[in-house]
């Protein structure tokens, strides 16, 4: 019996197989998705089965199938599928961004050195949380919002609490939908979010499931401001933080955003 022989090309060929097997698996964690995956699975074991015990008609049926069904993953999977390729690009720029190359040639952020603007999102906040005025409010980073910043209506204006205060209220036309921060200056508002497919708290709202998503898709930073409790709660990663006191607000935001203040 012949011994089986592994080469260093084999051994990267298991890890790539690998690692994209667990991001898949993390990005379909919780979802629709991951039954819909499992069945697939199912028919790729059988038709690996079926093609060793070379049963022809069989494994000729299962291989159409398998054919036909890469297009309707793509269909199927159209979300998980760009939340991957954004969290490979997102990855790709922060490594970028800390590697010797990125300091010495400043590949990081766009963001403006100047992080006066946090300040009037703060107070806005604060203020909004005391009248339980309901916001949401995203704070661009790295990855491009130019997309969902096309589903609302263009501001382009300088932060300003009063104006942020101005749009998030309950009889502005702007008020129902989300603010885009750009570069310090508010770029869009009443914006469309992409809400989460992930299990949420039945506390949750709209607000809550959206600001859920777009950090899922996205590595924005995202105030919510409840309209039920005034709770001011941070979304980043997939992962959202509750009940933040108003005096922590500013430290926090800055600590997610990794600025040193």
């Amino acid at each position: 019996m012949d011994f089986i022989h592994i080469t260093f090309i084999d051994v990267i060929d298991i890890l790539v197989v690998a690692l994209s097997m667990y991001y898949l698996y993390k990005l379909t964690k919780g979802t629709h998705a991951a039954s819909i995956l499992s069945g697939i699975l199912l028919i790729y074991l059988l038709w690996v089965v079926v093609r060793v015990l070379n049963m022809e008609l069989l494994s000729a049926i299962l291989g159409h199938i398998i054919g036909v069904g890469v297009i309707a993953l793509i269909v199927v999977f159209q979300p998980e599928i760009r939340k991957f390729l954004q969290m490979i690009g997102t990855r790709s720029r922060r490594h970028r961004r800390n590697s010797f190359l990125g300091r010495l040639f400043d590949l990081g952020d766009d963001q403006p050195d100047d992080l006066a603007y946090i300040a009037p999102i703060v107070k806005a906040c604060i203020d909004m949380s005391s009248t339980k005025t309901g916001a949401l409010i995203v704070i661009q980073r790295r990855t491009d919002l130019r997309f969902i910043a096309e589903t609302g209506i263009l501001v382009d204006a300088a932060i300003s609490a009063s104006l942020l205060k101005n749009i998030f209220f309950k009889n502005s036309p702007l008020h129902d939908g989300a603010v885009i921060i750009d570069k310090g200056r508010i770029e869009a508002a009443k914006c469309v979010l992409p809400s989460t497919e992930s299990p949420v708290p039945v506390s949750f709202g709209m607000r809550h499931r959206a600001a859920l998503g777009v950090s899922e898709a996205t590595d924005a930073l995202v105030v919510v401001v409840s309209e039920e409790t005034g709770a001011i709660s941070l979304a980043q990663e997939g992962k959202i933080r509750c009940g933040i006191p108003a005096d922590k607000l500013k430290d926090e935001i800055l600590r997610q955003m990794e600025i040193d203040q």
